[in-house]
């Protein structure tokens, strides 16, 4: 039987979205070191995992649907938004969407206005992706993804990645890839209207997600810090789960939650428009 979520915690709601090609099981090393301070929510993006397949091209405001959704599912006005890779893309475009539900946003290994060598390189990556031999594909992106000492130290979890790449539904990864591949501009769209505190975060050897997009990614945010992990590559939630936690903590800490003002600020407000009437307007 397949899950298609898991919920489990105590504490701030904080929501995790996974990268292309995985699912919500990419967080079992990191969200057992949040939960006794976070209310976790993980689950599988669409067309990835048990969620509803993609047919045709993948579309931002699904996935943007998709987390309001479980946030109403959740009972949760807002949370916390940690994105990874692809879900930081989907991430930001939410927090700019919809900045009364993102307390605060965490941008992990996330691309930014990649050059036109690495548009280049990542086009070439989707164009192999479609006639590529699967297991061939998966273990260049574990090379990639994956620090050769990792990948001697944990053989299994390692294997576990790549098997949830295989498992894939092709339709749905191949549409899924093609947004995160083409989809330069969702951040650079988003950033000006991303109001909330963030953290932008990578690994010192992404060569993906590499450090000079998560400066450039943190100037562009009007309220955002940058950190790179020394000798980390783009798989950091899996090789490195104590320092993003640590991180995230350090974040948290340094950006108190404003929810109870901000829901206070909104029932106001609603409760103002809803007792104003056209008379009393022109008597005040």
């Amino acid at each position: 039987m397949t899950t298609q979520r898991r919920r489990a915690g105590r504490g701030e709601p904080l929501v995790l979205l996974h990268g292309v090609g995985l699912d919500h099981t990419l967080w079992d090393d990191l969200a057992p070191l949040l939960e006794p301070d976070f209310d976790v929510l993980r689950y599988d993006l669409l067309g990835h995992g048990a969620a509803p397949a993609l047919r045709g091209q993948a579309d931002i405001q699904d996935f943007i649907a998709q987390l309001d959704a479980e946030l109403d599912a959740a009972g949760w006005q807002d949370a916390t938004v940690l994105g990874y890779s692809m879900g930081g893309l989907i991430a930001g475009a939410y927090a700019a969407a919809r900045p009364e539900r993102v307390g605060r946003l965490v941008l992990l290994s996330t691309v930014f206005r990649r050059t036109e060598e690495e548009a280049a390189a990542v086009r070439a990556r989707l164009a192999s992706a479609a006639t590529q031999d699967p297991q061939e594909a998966a273990k260049v992106s574990l090379t990639r993804w994956f620090t050769p000492a990792f990948q001697a130290a944990r053989p299994a979890r390692v294997a576990q990645i790549e098997q949830r790449l295989l498992d894939n539904n092709r339709e749905s990864f191949l549409s899924a890839y093609t947004l995160f591949a083409l989809g330069d501009s969702l951040l650079a769209q988003a950033a000006p209207d991303i109001a909330c505190p963030v953290l932008v975060m990578t690994g010192e050897h992404d060569v993906g997600s590499n450090p000079r997009m998560t400066r450039e990614l943190a100037r562009a945010l009007p309220r955002a810090c940058a950190r790179v992990a020394p000798e980390q590559r783009h798989m950091l939630p899996v090789e490195e789960p104590g320092t993003v936690a640590a991180a995230l903590r350090s974040f948290v800490s340094a950006h108190p939650a404003q929810a109870q003002s901000m829901q206070a600020q909104s029932m106001q407000t609603q409760s103002t428009q809803a007792n104003s009437t056209p008379t009393q307007s022109a008597k005040a």
